[in-house]
């Protein structure tokens, strides 16, 4: 999966799109990923020793890794991403416009 936590994507279909947002967790298995701010869904929670108040509580749910583009700090615009690898065998992320390579802050 070329999306890793920490990067900032934009959402390229379905009912978010053109939303943008940091990657708080990646599901590399079922190919998913939970994006700050995006696709909110309604939780129904009884009270419990964890939530003493218990009601509706809004979190993120997964969205689909394909329905997203990573956006390129250096372009500043949704780019696909290549992978390189370095002289010391080091494999990186770049961008396929401009070839910067992508770092995680995460």
């Amino acid at each position: 999966m070329k999306i890793v936590k920490g990067d900032t994507v934009l959402v390229t279909a379905g009912n978010h799109k053109g939303q943008q947002g940091k990657v708080l967790k990646v599901f590399p298995k079922e190919g998913k990923v939970i994006v700050e701010g995006v696709n909110f869904i309604k939780r129904h929670t009884r009270p419990s020793q964890k939530n003493q108040q218990g009601g509706i509580l809004e979190k993120e749910a997964p969205i689909h890794a394909s329905n997203l583009m990573v956006i390129c700090p250096k372009c500043n615009e949704a780019v696909r991403i290549g992978r390189k690898i370095l002289d010391d065998g080091k494999r990186v992320r770049v961008c396929k416009n401009c070839g910067e390579m992508l770092t995680t802050t995460a």
